[in-house]
């Protein structure tokens, strides 16, 4: 289970608004000045902090905690969500094409195990949304002899 992730933004307060609105939650100002806490309030604490572009967590000394320190943004990143959401794929469609962010279904089948709808964040940050109707095949997908059949057998590490 994952409860929470972080992601960066060039205007952070507008991701975690347009967050908010597909998640049907509500956003807060972060420990973190110019960064911002997006909660839909489920059962879970689930939620995404919204950093400012080049925000990232290092780790501290010691025995320091983890801190955010400001670096070079980035275009693109390898970190990516997916996320299941209360709202239509059509909602979010609308959303991101208000937003004039990249917005693509992809529909199961023709190699997809699943539907999804990718939604590029600023056209940068990958979030996967499944729409109450697309969860229930992500799900499937997702259990043992549903990954086994993707992907082949696991691979086994023999113990050091």
């Amino acid at each position: 289970m994952i409860h929470h992730l972080s992601i960066d933004a060039r205007d952070p307060l507008r991701v975690a608004g347009v967050l908010a609105e597909i998640w049907k939650g509500k956003v807060y100002k972060f420990l973190i000045p110019g960064s911002y806490l997006v909660m839909p309030f489920d059962n879970y604490g689930t939620h995404i902090v919204v950093f400012k572009s080049g925000d990232v967590w290092i780790p501290g000394a010691d025995i320091e905690a983890a801190k955010v320190n400001q670096a070079a943004p980035t275009d693109f990143v390898s970190a990516h969500a997916a996320i299941s959401v209360p709202i239509s794929h059509q909602q979010i469609e609308q959303i991101g094409k208000r937003e004039g962010w990249r917005v693509l279904t992809r529909k199961q089948g023709n190699g997809n195990p699943f539907s999804a709808v990718e939604f590029w964040v600023e056209n940068r940050y990958l979030l996967e949304f499944f729409s109450p109707e697309f969860t229930p095949q992500y799900l499937q997908a997702m259990q043992p002899e549903s990954i086994d059949r993707i992907l082949g057998q696991p691979i086994d590490f023999a113990p050091v």
